[in-house]
């Protein structure tokens, strides 16, 4: 194999590509990073047999073939290389060399038939969303995923297609985010994707309501084309938390609030929080104000804020953290608070509508909180 490419196009295409990267293996290959030539262009892959990354670059190609090279290693010399240009050349004992300008690298490969091939995806079943809106979605939802691997399948996100609307929901026992825009589909279908990929699709997709993104599922597997970048990873199975059942509709009491003073608050309460220091929040709505109170081994804190609140007062106790998780997740700069008793869970909504709702489920308060 020898090829001739940008340098800035291969080592963003390197970056790309070592996020699905095995750190360690018993098969060295997956640490590695599958170089192969196509045509006028060098595909790019990394795999570690749960997710796989893949792209494209333009190269000048003058011998074909194919290597794999050691993730950390490569991105590290093609990331310093001095010059514009990178060539690659490798020769039958897998030695191969790379030079850029006055460096010059021989470093040894791997062969490339101990690389695991991808996941084929076919299917008809296909959506295509705007990267703006699907990064939305994910980054508004990916914050209730669980970090437990207790009850798997809520370790990812769920993704409800109908003829009408795309949905994505994550709980993790104590909070639920779920956001629905209006799409148009011939076909139905739910899978769960796992936090990972979800963690490294937000990482490629941009802000941008032009350019689109493809999504294709099977059983067990499913595929993002996102900028000519490829996601293919292996789906959650199981059944995932009957979500409706969980979302209470006899809270009654709303409160209209501005997200950043309720996101400053919280901040300001978290001054007196830590992992090894916790305690609730408690959260006063009434009066037409909210007012927040703190008290953990390091001293107290309270503040106060306006708000459409109700006359006769609610006190329920949160989680801080997820709290502010929440909040900074609203992206109008106004948010609803649907709140029923200190037991019930608390709604945040958007101004108007449901695009999105979080759900927060209240501590427990003590009279020494």
């Amino acid at each position: 194999m020898k090829i001739k490419c940008n340098r800035e196009m291969l080592s963003d295409a390197l970056n790309k590509v070592s996020r699905a990267v095995a750190i360690r293996s018993t098969m060295a290959a997956l640490e590695g990073i599958y170089l192969r030539t196509e045509e006028s262009s060098l595909y790019v892959c990394g795999y570690n047999l749960e997710l796989g990354i893949s792209t494209k670059i333009l190269a000048n190609v003058y011998e074909e073939g194919s290597i794999v090279l050691s993730s950390k290693l490569f991105c590290e010399i093609v990331r310093r290389m001095p010059g514009d240009e990178v060539e690659l050349t490798c020769n039958e004992n897998l030695i191969t060399t790379i030079r850029s300008s006055e460096s010059e690298y021989s470093i040894i490969g791997i062969s490339a038939s101990d690389f695991p091939e991808l996941p084929v995806i076919e299917s008809e079943r296909r959506i295509s969303l705007s990267q703006g809106m699907l990064k939305s979605m994910i980054a508004q939802t990916i914050f209730a995923v669980s970090d437990s691997d207790s009850r798997p399948t809520c370790t990812g996100s769920l993704f409800e297609i109908t003829s009408n609307r795309l949905r994505v929901v994550s709980v993790d026992g104590f909070r639920l985010a779920m956001r629905t825009e209006p799409i148009t589909s011939t076909f139905e279908s739910s899978f769960i994707v796992p936090k990972k990929t979800l963690e490294e699709i937000l990482r490629i997709l941009e802000d941008d309501e032009e350019k689109r993104t493809d999504i294709c599922a099977t059983r067990r597997h499913i595929e993002f084309t996102i900028s000519g970048c490829t996601i293919i990873s292996r789906l959650i199975e199981g059944d995932f938390l009957d979500y409706d059942n969980a979302i209470p509709s006899a809270n009654d009491k709303e409160v209209r609030v501005s997200t950043r003073r309720m996101i400053e608050a919280s901040e300001r309460m978290s001054l007196l929080i830590s992992d090894a220091i916790k305690s609730p929040v408690r959260c006063v709505f009434g009066h037409d104000e909210i007012t927040f109170n703190c008290r953990t081994a390091m001293g107290s804190a309270t503040d106060r804020m306006r708000a459409d609140a109700p006359n006769e007062p609610v006190e329920i106790g949160f989680n801080n953290r997820y709290l502010m998780d929440a909040f900074r997740a609203v992206s109008s700069d106004e948010m609803r608070l649907i709140i029923g008793s200190p037991v019930n869970p608390m709604k945040v909504l958007p101004p108007e509508g449901e695009s999105f709702l979080f759900l927060l489920l209240p501590v427990r308060l003590q009279k020494n909180d």
